[in-house]
């Protein structure tokens, strides 16, 4: 679940930097996006089919963008400067959600050991909450874009998000001991990963965001957004599983396609 003061402080921080560069002339647009995730962390096996299409969420989001290229305060197009005409700054509030389990080789129904009864039974779900910002680069002039000099928009962005992670664990393998469902006893999980693999403990962490989408132009105030993301957590937490096993060779990280509505608000 989310916490409600981290989530009201993210919302304040989000709405005080618009009167903040409200004041420097710039425009804004807000936004929401919604979109499929997949989840790629320590859950079923690497580069496996099943894995990349079975542990898939969902994500939503605020997005706020500073728009360099319009002045709110006069009513005009700034002067003939790259950056300005090339360049938004996004700043971002999501969420997203994926439940997790082991899928691939080890755990197809042809396996009857007690290693893979163990995997089996072995659930979990990955929540987390971001607040973070991404420079947008636009190829195309963004002047003649708001100008309906053409429909579609390209655009790649690089950033970085502080994320709450908040994973969930869960068990149904009974290791004989009257202990069903302890996410605490290592003796109901993969016998070959050390204890203290799998945690439900929350905890925070960075991540590097990257993208590349398409704007469509609807009418003067709004645009539809396509947006393909990237995101590469610094921490190997966030779905609740380190183990220390040669396939855990990368922290966790997530592939969220995204569709959103932008309005311009001046």
């Amino acid at each position: 679940m989310l916490n409600p003061k981290q989530l009201i402080l993210a919302v304040l921080i989000l709405l005080s930097t618009s009167p903040a560069f409200s004041q420097l002339g710039f425009s804004h647009e807000i936004g929401i996006i919604t979109g499929p995730v997949a989840f790629k962390s320590d859950f079923g096996e690497r580069q496996d089919s099943d894995t990349n299409s079975g542990n898939t969420g969902f994500g939503i989001g605020l997005v706020h963008y500073m728009n360099f290229a319009y002045q709110a305060n006069c009513n005009c197009y700034t002067t003939d400067n790259y950056f300005n005409d090339h360049f938004k700054l996004r700043t971002e509030i999501s969420y997203n959600k994926t439940k997790l389990k082991h899928l691939g080789h080890w755990v197809q129904e042809s396996k009857v050991s007690d290693g893979a009864d163990r995997l089996r039974g072995h659930t979990g779900e990955s929540s987390n909450f971001d607040i973070g910002m991404q420079l947008e680069f636009y190829p195309l002039s963004i002047r003649s874009f708001q100008a309906f000099g053409y429909k579609l928009a390209p655009f790649v962005s690089l950033g970085a998000h502080f994320v709450s992670y908040n994973p969930e664990v869960y068990t149904d393998y009974d290791n004989g001991n009257n202990d069903v469902g302890n996410v605490l006893d290592s003796n109901n999980f993969y016998s070959l990963w050390e204890p203290g693999s799998v945690s439900p403990e929350s905890g925070s962490t960075w991540a590097i965001v990257s993208s590349i989408g398409v704007r469509y132009k609807l009418d003067r105030s709004s645009d539809l957004m396509l947006d393909l993301r990237g995101q590469y957590y610094f921490s190997d937490w966030v779905d609740g599983l380190d183990h220390q096993l040669n396939s855990n060779k990368n922290n966790d990280w997530l592939v969220w396609l995204n569709v959103g509505y932008i309005y311009y608000l001046n």
